[in-house]
């Protein structure tokens, strides 16, 4: 699964890998995003300007608007025919950004945390769907994040990981109008190697502490590449 991320980056970085896309006047950055709260996406329907909109996604047909959280993945594994997700992945698909994103690896009793990079110093962009609520005129969007079986980087983590579209070919299909048999062939784990991971302070375990400590590798402790 995909349960927290972070997202800093300067809008040079961001029109420097995707191009000339509207980043807005100012960039919230955030080292501990947590379901519910808002990230940065861009959706196919607008594919030259960042938005900002809430992790977990709320169906169009939900009775009362409600972000429960329990949406904020969506398995790459039936997903065109699952209620919540049926319609965004062949109409409503989106690129997640991130820096990183933190997963906890089972060590006994214990549950470790780790931050996960590109270890090329790319933004990380995770392929997602979207979706809007309406209730009158007024309007929530929302998105999951497509998960898959995990890569060889992942496997000694965890047994899911966040796909990950890794060039700009294949961030602009993911936007591109597609059907649903050329979708479905994009969900699979990336390549082998793509990323770095090391261990970071249990602070993350609490959406509470978010600030750039959480980046800090536990000292002693090794960076492991793909």
């Amino acid at each position: 699964m995909c349960g927290r991320f972070s997202f800093s980056a300067t809008k040079e970085k961001i029109q420097a890998q995707l191009g000339e896309v509207d980043t807005g006047v100012h960039l919230r950055e955030s080292f501990n995003i947590a379901p519910t709260q808002h990230a940065y996406v861009i959706t196919n329907d607008a594919p030259d300007r960042l938005q900002y909109i809430t992790w977990g996604l709320i169906p169009h047909w939900s009775n009362d608007g409600v972000n429960t959280g329990k949406l904020i993945n969506a398995r790459a594994e039936g997903i065109a025919t699952k209620p919540s997700f049926r319609l965004p992945i062949r109409m409503r698909r989106c690129l997640v950004l991130a820096d990183s994103f933190y997963e906890w690896r089972t060590e006994g009793k214990d549950k470790i945390p780790y931050r996960i990079f590109m270890k090329n110093g790319d933004l990380m962009l995770m392929a997602g769907v979207w979706d809007v609520w309406y209730k009158k005129d007024y309007a929530v969007k929302s998105f999951s994040i497509i998960t898959t079986e995990p890569n060889h980087d992942m496997q000694s983590i965890h047994d899911r990981m966040p796909l990950i579209l890794h060039t700009p070919e294949l961030q602009g299909q993911w936007l591109s109008d597609l059907s649903i048999e050329d979708v479905l062939a994009m969900l699979h784990p990336p390549p082998d190697g793509l990323l770095g991971m090391y261990q970071v302070s249990e602070l993350v375990n609490s959406f509470k502490h978010n600030g750039p400590e959480l980046h800090t590798p536990v000292p002693g402790k090794p960076t492991l590449f793909g």
